[in-house]
């Protein structure tokens, strides 16, 4: 999940699917809990609705939470080492130093007013309970809305128990059942299920004992009212009834909620074929929902044709065993936590649990080879989204290739085929784990094991880190000596001429990339984009600009050719940096063509190289507050990636040349306002103001204006009259400090970074009134 922006919504939280119903009372506690805890724990058992409390529960407490309302969703979480990586994932924040996740999530989360919602903490407990403490301690601001069948156990933590729907006793008439929330909840989901469906008809006394031996457990209420298409309400309560008292099922310890719960999933398994009996075991593998495609690799075997798995897919839809959701037009599914839990029981109990977990990492393997075979060509914004959707999927089989004996090769192969989808998402810490785990679990000679230590070594370069670097690529050398490979020795050459080139030393990369080019022509359109472009760079930086420019002409025909983007957006950056100097006009043309393309993939390394260098342009165009602002935007990306641009000598030297001119040029007040301005800027908007983007009527979106709270309409008029933040906390009777906050509350809602732009808006609201008006 990536961070959502826009004006007045900071955060992540995805929209209700469904009609959300009841919880008044829980939602008032909780509401009133979170501003005396750091730490509020909703418990309760499997599908009693802890997440959808939790969720609408920050949704109705977001105006509490300036800086955003953060879902972090650990349930596909397997592995605890990346508990971290999955939470600064989740806030849209890039580990691009080789700083921990966590000391990137506490120096973010440190200075803002932020609710972060773990969800799914039952299987992590111990992790999440150190995790969130540490957070807490150095985040003041900062407050953790959890949700687990059992509380974390960590001190300070408040506790609220989410209990089931009430529900109705004795046999109450008509009009008293309308004040259960088990029974309206119970209604909703049959009339989804079975559109005409009348609850006048049916019995008072029938829905009643429906919603009783339910026990008003939304799930089970949802997976029963399902079963009204083949069956009766009356027939469904009777089956309900025989069902419970004949209850074998589950462990016998357990709460009596959760054995009735566990039996309505049995009655629902039973009730289905075997085909889809075995197809629900099978599909209890994905992680973090899967396509339909991947469920007929891994779902189809013995017992279920390949054929046959579209219908099923679509039986178990129907019988609400699976979830379906579309993205972007393309349909997925996933299933409920404790329907996939239950369906790993069987799995396990059924004796293929390891043969379909090979299938799953088999599925991903080939998806990482299409990727890595398609990779260079016009889908690639497609194929970063959907490895993305596919991000736990992947996890899911570098950790069984790490479990198993002579698996951590095909794990090696997963983990360099998808560098690109690494290196542009900015997930630079969690590959290296990956590739890690992977080099120790496979130290023998091997083409793999090359291409491994030369990636790691790649991120170990772009965190900053020459010194680990190093010993890396002398072994990649010394292994090419007895494993070959013309592609991988050409790979290790360009990574050591990259270091050389970060280390400001373009003389000694030159050599480097030249062979790493001869290696590439033969026909590996990627690794010639790549160094063309590089080698373009270092020969420009040695005062050959004819040879580079000709070498970057070069890649952007050959990317053009390809409908290749992203290698053309870098040698785009290359060419601008080298025009610089020489042809201004080409060089702000195509540091915008590259950052367009850096937005629209969500590079957040390219992004930030680029904002860097069109400030250089604005600076050398005597646009000095606007370069200012960008040198800010850029700042905000770079600190993102807990990075700067003093990790490549290169753009840092050009970096402190044109940060101390416009300094000089505006006076350092001014200077910082405007940086501040920059970095306060949403990374889209930052985009959008870097390329000189308008809308049609110069004004921010009617959504954007519509989100100002009528204090803030006020505070943006005494702007327009051209108050100072300290005559209008005079006005107001108010803090400066409340003013100034308003102030920049109003400035990220618009999208704006000036107060001029405020006054400049407010005046054209009078003279045209938006739909709000």
């Amino acid at each position: 999940m990536t961070a959502a922006e826009g004006p007045g919504r900071a955060g992540n939280l995805p929209a209700d699917l469904t009609s959300f119903v009841g919880r008044r009372q829980e939602i008032t506690e909780a509401r009133r809990l979170l501003p005396t805890t750091r730490l509020l724990t909703l418990t309760g058992p499997g599908g009693v609705g802890k997440t959808r409390l939790a969720l609408r529960v920050a949704e109705t407490a977001r105006r509490s939470y300036p800086d955003g309302t953060w879902l972090v969703e650990l349930a596909d979480l397997g592995d605890a080492s990346l508990l971290a990586h999955t939470a600064a994932e989740a806030l849209g924040l890039h580990a691009e130093s080789a700083r921990p996740p966590a000391e990137l999530l506490i120096d973010h989360l440190a200075p803002r007013t932020t609710l972060l919602v773990l969800d799914n903490c039952e299987h992590l407990v111990e992790e999440c309970a150190a995790f969130v403490a540490r957070l807490l301690r150095a985040c003041p601001g900062l407050t953790v809305l959890a949700t687990s069948r059992q509380s974390l156990g960590g001190y300070g933590e408040t506790v609220l128990l989410v209990p089931p729907l009430p529900v109705p006793e004795g046999e109450p008439g008509r009009a008293e059942l309308a004040r259960y929330d088990s029974v309206v909840l119970f209604t909703e989901r049959a009339r989804a299920a079975l559109p005409g469906f009348d609850p006048e008809s049916v019995p008072p006394e029938v829905l009643a004992r429906l919603c009783r031996e339910l026990e008003g457990i939304p799930l089970a209420i949802e997976l029963a009212a399902v079963w009204l298409r083949a069956l009766s309400p009356g027939e469904l309560a009777q089956r309900l009834d025989e069902r419970y008292r004949l209850l074998t099922t589950g462990p016998r310890s357990a709460p009596g909620r959760q054995r009735t719960l566990r039996a309505l999933i049995d009655w629902s398994h039973e009730l289905c074929s075997r085909p889809e009996q075995l197809l629900w075991a099978r599909a209890s593998v994905f992680a973090g929902g899967f396509d339909l495609a991947a469920a007929e690799a891994v779902g189809g075997g013995d017992g279920v044709a390949a054929e046959d798995v579209p219908e099923l897919v679509r039986s178990l839809v129907d019988k609400s065993v699976l979830i379906r959701e579309e993205h972007r037009g393309s349909v997925r599914y996933r299933m409920l936590e404790t329907l996939r839990e239950y369906g790993q029981e069987l799995l396990a109990g059924g004796g293929e649990e390891q043969a379909v977990r090979a299938r799953h990492r088999d599925c991903y393997a080939a998806l990482v080879g299409r990727f890595a075979a398609e990779w260079i060509g016009p889908a690639q914004e497609a194929w970063l989204e959907r490895l993305e959707l596919e991000h736990a999927n992947l996890r899911a089989a570098l950790g069984y290739c790490l479990g198993r004996a002579g698996e951590a090769v095909v794990a090696l192969r997963i983990a360099t085929g998808i560098d690109e989808f690494w290196t542009v998402r900015g997930i630079n810490t969690e590959a290296r784990y990956w590739l890690g785990q992977a080099l120790a679990a496979a130290p023998e000679p091997s083409r793999e094991r090359v291409s491994g230590l030369c990636l790691s070594a790649w991120y170990a370069l772009l965190q900053g880190e020459a010194g680990a670097a190093a010993p890396l690529l002398a072994e990649a050398q010394e292994l090419l000596e007895v494993v070959g490979g013309a592609g991988r020795a050409a790979y290790a050459a360009q990574v050591r001429g990259m270091a050389a080139l970060f280390a400001g030393e373009p003389d000694r990369a030159q050599p480097l990339l030249e062979t790493a080019l001869a290696g590439f022509r033969a026909g590996r359109p990627g690794g010639e984009l790549s160094a063309l472009t590089v080698l373009g760079l270092a020969e420009g930086l040695q005062g050959s600009r004819e040879p580079g420019l000709a070498h970057l002409e070069e890649a952007l025909a050959l990317a053009e050719g390809l409908g290749e983007v992203y290698w053309r957006s870098w040698a785009l950056w290359a060419l601008a940096f080298l025009e610089l100097g020489h042809d201004l006009a080409r060089a702000e043309a195509a540091a915008k063509e590259a950052l367009a393309v850096h937005g629209r993939l969500r590079s957040e390394l390219g992004t930030a190289f680029t904002l860097e260098l069109l400030a250089w342009v604005s600076t050398r165009q005597g646009r000095h507050a606007r370069a200012a602002v960008l040198f800010g935007a850029a700042a905000a990306g770079w600190e993102r990636m807990d990075a700067g641009p003093d990790g490549y000598r290169p753009v840092a030297a050009a970096h402190a040349q044109h940060t101390a001119e416009t300094r000089a040029a505006l006076g350092a007040d001014r200077y910082e306002d405007a940086l501040r301005q920059g970095r306060r800027l949403p990374a889209r908007r930052a985009v959008e103001q870097a390329l000189e983007q308008r809308g049609p009527t110069g004004r921010p979106p009617d959504a954007a204006a519509a989100s100002l709270t009528p204090r803030e309409r006020q505070i943006a008029a005494l702007l327009a009259e051209g108050l100072s933040n300290k005559d209008i906390a005079a006005r107001l009777v108010v803090s400066p400090r409340t003013a100034e906050t308003h102030v920049d509350h109003i400035l990220r809602k618009l999208g704006f970074s000036s107060r001029t732009q405020i006054a400049a808006w407010v005046a054209g609201q009078e003279r045209d009134p938006g739909p709000e008006d």
